[in-house]
């Protein structure tokens, strides 16, 4: 919604200001297709050159991402502090043994199950049971969990970021390819050189959109989109710390109740729930 109102705002005060003074869209509607067929296809033919397709598609998506904003909410925060806490108490209470149907496959265990939006981010499912199955092989060093555990969220979020890194440089390009655009309408001009000033001036006019157009979609459009795409994948990020948090004090020893509260302190301010909230929806949960 914001990239939407965003646009808006963009194409009418830039355009509206420019016509607002004298300025004549004419020329500039004329230049524009020849000019963005120009720059478009130099900049998306240089990101493929680029990426791999994988990149490519994860970027497109990225894009979406922006129009829909972060994934995770306010619930869903509440949901993953339910989902620690149900795992936890049944490792406190029974053992590491009755987590076995439960981290070995998680998409049938009854735990996961009851939090499907959770389940679908492979990543999640993987870090909480891999880091159960590290408990069972006797890995109970807090301090090398929290270790191992910070090493596969770095890498996750080095491999998230690679769109939006693909997407800025896309954006750092294209001020010189809009010159490049520039440059081929001054060659075009300086051959009808013979022709009179009133032409002359449409076409030097004509060549100046090519510049206009690389710094206009750089600076007001695809750095924009990388710069938030960024920001939602860093606050994407946070819900993996606090599986991490979590798993760490289960390491220490401590209670179900205090793993989830140092947990709940690692979410975003905008999405952190209470303390209250958090223990009435634990007391909901099932029994063990």
């Amino acid at each position: 919604m914001t990239l939407l109102l965003g646009l808006v705002m963009v194409f009418g005060l830039v355009f509206g200001g420019f016509m607002l003074s004298g300025g004549n869209m004419d020329i500039v509607l004329h230049a524009l297709p020849y000019e963005g067929m120009m720059i478009g296809g130099a900049s998306l033919g240089s990101f493929v050159i680029a990426n791999s397709m994988g990149v490519v598609k994860s970027s497109l998506v990225g894009i979406g991402r922006v129009m829909k904003g972060p994934r995770w909410k306010a619930t869903d925060y509440n949901d993953l502090l339910d989902l620690m806490f149900e795992l936890s108490r049944l490792y406190k209470t029974k053992g590491i043994v009755a987590m076995d149907e439960h981290i070995e496959n998680p998409e049938s265990s009854p735990i996961f199950q009851r939090y499907p939006k959770l389940m679908k981010d492979h990543f999640i499912t993987d870090l909480i049971a891999d880091s159960f199955r590290m408990m069972s092989m006797q890995f109970d060093d807090r301090f090398q969990m929290e270790d191992v555990i910070n090493r596969k969220i770095k890498k996750h979020h080095h491999e998230s970021l690679v769109s939006a890194s693909a997407i800025q440089s896309m954006a750092d390009g294209l001020p010189a390819i809009g010159i490049v655009a520039a440059v081929l309408g001054v060659i075009k001009t300086m051959s009808s050189i013979d022709k009179p000033p009133e032409i002359l001036g449409a076409m030097i006019g004509g060549a100046l959109v090519g510049t206009f157009l690389g710094v206009f979609l750089a600076y007001c459009m695809v750095q924009p989109i990388a710069g938030r795409l960024e920001q939602i994948e860093e606050e994407d990020g946070a819900i993996y710390t606090v599986i991490r948090d979590v798993i760490v004090a289960i390491v220490a020893g401590h209670p179900p109740s205090i793993c989830i509260e140092l947990g709940r302190g690692n979410i975003p301010t905008t999405k952190q729930p209470n303390f209250s909230a958090v223990e009435a929806s634990q007391r909901e949960l099932p029994a063990v």
